[in-house]
């Protein structure tokens, strides 16, 4: 019996179909300390539905000011409340200058921190006195700037006034600014006191290479040398209502909010400038691994994984698939081998990320030092077998049926269908895209599975991180090829810096 179908016999844990019971066993003799083993049975109780999900979802009402912004709004009064996201594309941190990072990431975060008829302590009182939500933030590698905010539809005027003053007229003030720079400057500090951190840091670095994705952080100096100046000319510059799509869900009629709308941002005044976007990144042609050096670490933290495709590509769907057959979830391959069979993690997952850009698809976790090697090796085997050998009926199909469920579960949430609405219209596609998605899930068979993992997977262009020991891991790593070291700041050491065992080891 090959390892696929030993896999679904013993261990698959369909997340939604079927039920489960999990129980402690006796550790195997010989076998390392750490992470007790439990397995897994299926009970096989759980009705079972052959039906495909048929949705048709409410459609956003769509409109185009006279400054070029789109508007989409999707009406919903079951509830007295309403939710609203302003996605300013061209203004993220994808764009920001080489020798300033953060600088599109504090822009959006001092939005709330003053504006021309408001301090920053007044912006918080008006928040909390109409019992709104409000937040601007723009992440690394994204291309836009985000303002959320909700409320009651009762005093909705009040509050969406409050989103267009810090939208329209942040006056970015320096005492304010000092502030966050102080707290940004003790946030780099202790996050290189965190694996996770250091591992994505230098995973980005290697997959994407001189792409300004590879960027996850600001520097110390980009910290000093940002001025009230600089965040004002990004803000004019970039915050462009012709770039820009706000969605609007919740109680609200579309009729009469499309007027007021005009009114409201009478003075958000269109450019001429357009989002272009960088050439985009290409995948690794050849396997590296890169070694963290964490020193009297107890654990190892893993990332490996390669540039994959962009959220237009045709091979989203069946890849969507194909990961969650793999890392995404605890019923996943990697969760059942490293977790349940070997106790070598608590957790071991993987995730596809796809843009505007293509992004990567990744696969990690945190294990014992002692348990690197066997991870580094069920890892690779996983892959090898995704490519190898098609996934058997019986876990695919309970794979796309978990992918569908979670699909159906989030159609309850009103910001959940806002965001696949505006998805929609920021990636242009046909307006039965989330109607056809359960359909075009389950449409998906072995053989498209196997093609886009040989496509997308390569174990020998694989870039491999490890944040740890080096003294007790670098061995391990040099068994698959050379190994570049790094230090926790992120500096290359010489290549025998973590080579020696220490006494005793």
């Amino acid at each position: 019996m090959n390892r696929a179908k030993s896999f679904i016999r013993k261990s698959l844990l369909p997340p939604v179909l079927g039920a489960a019971v999990w129980l402690s066993v006796p550790q195997a003799a010989g076998q390392d300390k750490g992470v007790p083993l439990s397995k897994v049975e299926r009970k096989n109780r759980a009705p079972v539905s052959k039906e495909v999900l048929r949705v048709k979802l409410p459609k956003a009402v769509e409109a185009t000011l006279d400054n070029g912004l789109t508007v989409l709004i999707l009406e919903d009064h079951r509830f007295p409340t309403i939710f609203v996201q302003l996605e300013i594309s061209g203004a993220g941190p994808l764009y920001d200058p080489p020798s300033l990072p953060g600088l599109a990431n504090v822009t959006a975060q001092m939005l709330q921190e003053g504006t021309r008829t408001r301090t920053s302590r007044q912006i918080v009182e008006d928040v909390e006195k109409l019992g709104a939500t409000l937040s601007a933030s723009s992440a690394f590698g994204s291309p836009a700037a985000v303002i959320t905010a909700s409320g009651l539809a009762d005093n909705f005027d009040p509050w969406l006034a409050l989103v267009t003053d810090i939208l329209l007229y942040p006056t970015f003030p320096a005492g304010e600014l000092n502030k966050l720079k102080q707290r940004l400057k003790v946030q780099l500090r202790q996050q290189r006191s965190s694996p996770s951190f250091l591992a994505t840091e230098r995973f980005n670095r290697a997959v994407f290479g001189s792409h300004p994705a590879s960027v996850v952080s600001p520097t110390a100096e980009s910290i000093d040398a940002l001025t009230p100046e600089a965040l004002a000319k990004w803000h004019q510059e970039r915050y462009a209502p012709q770039n820009a799509i706000l969605g609007i869900a919740g109680d609200v009629a579309a009729a009469e909010l499309i007027p007021r709308l005009k009114q409201w941002l009478v003075g958000w005044q269109k450019t001429d400038r357009k989002e272009v976007l960088l050439p985009n990144p290409a995948p690794a042609l050849a396997r590296k691994l890169y070694l963290v050096d964490r020193p009297h670490s107890v654990q190892t933290t893993i990332a490996m994984g390669n540039i994959a495709l962009d959220r237009r590509d045709p091979d989203y769907i069946p890849m969507t698939v194909m990961n969650r057959v793999v890392g995404d979830g605890p019923a996943a391959r990697l969760f059942i081998r490293l977790r349940e069979e070997k106790g070598y993690t608590y957790g071991a997952y993987s995730t596809l990320m796809a843009l505007k850009y293509p992004g990567p698809w990744r696969a990690g976790g945190d294990m014992r030092t002692e348990a690197t090697e066997g991870a580094m090796t069920e890892f690779l085997n996983e892959i090898r077998l995704i490519r190898e050998e098609k996934v058997p009926a019986a876990e695919l199909e309970e794979c796309k049926r978990a992918v569908v469920a979670n699909f159906a579960l989030s159609l309850e949430q009103p910001v959940r269908l806002l965001n696949y609405a505006m998805t929609r219209k920021i990636y242009g596609f046909p307006s039965d895209y989330w109607d056809t998605y359960p359909t075009r899930i389950m449409a998906v068979t072995a053989d498209d599975v196997q093609r886009v993992a040989r496509k997308h997977l390569s174990p020998e262009a694989i870039q491999v991180v490890a944040v740890g020991d080096g003294t007790r891991i670098k061995a391990v790593l040099e068994k698959y090829g050379p190994v570049e070291v790094y230090d926790i700041e992120g500096k290359p050491l010489a290549a025998e810096a973590a080579s020696p065992a220490r006494p005793g080891q």
